[in-house]
């Protein structure tokens, strides 16, 4: 009876761990650089200026005001109070 218990609670204890490791977790960044702007802060910005004042949803369905700002190769809407953008890497 003991090692009928012991065998179930070894496989109830592999259970747990498979499906904990199981979990859709995104895949990390590539080359370990953040992920990129949202589609909302670019198209916000598309067909407009460096500068310019713009308005779009955020990703909790909020509306967020922000200035267009060179970031790479694109030109997206950065929140006001947000983070500076990073130094373009070399």
């Amino acid at each position: 009876m003991k090692l009928i218990q012991h065998w179930m609670l070894c496989a109830a204890l592999a259970a747990c761990t498979l499906s904990a490791s199981a979990q859709n977790n995104p895949p990390p960044p590539p080359d370990g650089q953040p992920p990129g702007p949202p589609p909302e802060a670019i198209a916000a910005c598309k067909g407009k200026a460096e500068g310019a004042k713009v308005e779009f949803k955020g990703r909790r369905g909020e509306t967020v005001k922000g200035t267009c700002k060179k970031m790479r190769d694109l030109i997206v809407a950065v929140p006001e109070g947000g983070r500076p953008p990073p130094p373009p890497r070399d």
